[in-house]
């Protein structure tokens, strides 16, 4: 399996001092699909913008196909490999209209008209929003406004997916919906929550993450139903598992 996304011994600190990751190594393939599970401020939305690029640690390495994060030019590559799906879609909706949130990306990167709309369309029917081209996106409900910000990454044609809590503040049939534009999804995922449910599903990897380090990294089965493991960790064995 071609490696996706290489992580070592990766630390960071905030410019206060705190220091977010701690020598955090890890390996995904094509085609993965990772649960990265841990309580809250255990480092999971630090280690994603580390890797689409838009954080750089003070040690160690990242990097997406071989090639090293150091650059402007590699980070740029990583913008562009490394798609992400934030928590709030209010932070990546900010044009008139559905069809304007999604094309942005690829007329940012001077794609021609053609390939844009051809992006656009695709990408609206893999969320399952075809007919919501000409809406406005802050007149949606928030669960379509979640897929639509998928959309917004998926129209950039990356080779892997971060996605931040993605069925936080949905209701059950919205939640539904999102598992299964992401279980469509035929590229590599890591996907930040505390649904161990959805993870669970979704998920054969499973790593736990706690104040910056890697605690644990295997069968998301196996690691779910350990339940001394998770409580040490702030987690709880999901229902399905009891």
């Amino acid at each position: 399996m071609k490696s996706v996304i290489t992580v070592h011994n990766l630390t960071y600190r905030y410019p206060d001092g705190t220091e977010a990751l701690r020598s955090v190594s890890f390996e995904m393939g094509e085609g993965e699909s990772v649960a990265l599970m841990g309580p809250n401020g255990a480092g999971k939305t630090t280690l994603f913008l580390h890797l689409n690029g838009l954080l750089t640690g003070n040690a160690g390495a990242v990097r997406i196909f071989g090639v090293m994060l150091n650059g402007k030019k590699s980070l740029r590559g990583a913008k562009r490999k490394v798609g992400i799906v934030f928590q709030n879609p209010e932070d990546q909706l900010f044009c008139p209209t559905v069809f304007d949130d999604v094309a942005f990306g690829p007329l940012n990167y001077g794609l021609p008209p053609a390939e844009v709309m051809s992006r656009v369309r695709n990408a609206l029917e893999a969320v399952g929003m075809s007919d919501f081209s000409d809406r406005v996106s802050h007149h949606l409900s928030f669960g379509e406004k979640k897929r639509v910000s998928f959309a917004t990454v998926i129209s950039m044609n990356p080779y892997a997916i971060l996605l931040d809590e993605p069925t936080s503040n949905l209701d059950p049939r919205a939640r539904r919906k999102v598992m299964e534009v992401i279980k469509n999804m035929e590229i590599a995922k890591v996907i930040a929550t505390h649904d161990l449910e959805m993870a669970l599903e979704l998920c054969e990897r499973g790593i736990i993450m706690d104040d910056g380090r890697m605690i644990a990294d295997g069968r998301t089965s196996d690691i779910l139903r350990n339940k001394s493991l998770l409580e040490a960790h702030g987690l709880e064995i999901p229902y399905s598992l009891r």
